[in-house]
Order: C-alpha cells, then structure tokens, then sequence
C-alpha cells in the first residue's frame, strides 16, 4: 500500500487504486481528505465508493506495542526472539473493578 504522504500527488484511489477524475479543479468520482496526526498532515484521494464503506485513513503507520519483560517498558518489535516466543505465550486476564479504599 502507498504511504499517506505519496499518495497526494497521484489521482488514484489510496484504498482501491481506482483512477479519479477531475474537471476544472473539481473531482468528479472522489473525495480529497486531509488527516493530521500530531505535527503531521496526510492528504490523501479516496473514490466516492471507497469513502461510503471507510472514510478514515487506514494503514498509514505502524502500531508500537510496548510491554514489560525484564523489569521495563520496551517495544516488542526490539525484543529478542525468545522474549518474542514467550510473550506470544502470556495469557490476558480480565479483572474486575475492585476500588481501594
């Protein structure tokens, strides 16, 4: 898939690569969005068929999973392949809401 911040100069769909025309400055079968997350801004195309099912921006970065293996918080794409295998192998509990007094 095309990143985010490329795909502004093309005329294509970013979900479904689709041409989209324009005439005098005006889309005919698409939508232009403009996403901001943080200091950064994505502009992006979708066609009309492909913002009706999803009008957000998908798959335009990465999702960084931090948890605690030897005593702190790392990124488990930074971990070694054993820590890897055991933390495939964790089961998670739910609790319930226990206040304190």
């Amino acid at each position: 898939m095309a990143n985010a911040k490329n795909a502004q100069n093309n005329e294509f769909c970013y979900d479904c690569k689709k041409e989209i025309k324009s005439e005098k400055g005006k889309l005919k079968n698409g939508v232009f969005l403009v996403y901001k997350s943080g200091f950064e801004e994505y502009n992006i195309l979708k066609c009309n068929d492909c913002y009706e099912k999803n009008p957000g921006l998908t798959d335009y970065r990465p999702c960084e999973v931090y948890s605690r293996i030897v005593g702190y918080l790392r990124p488990i794409q930074q971990w070694n392949v054993g820590k890897v295998q055991e933390y495939k192998k964790r089961k998670e509990y739910k609790t319930e809401n226990v206040s304190t007094i």
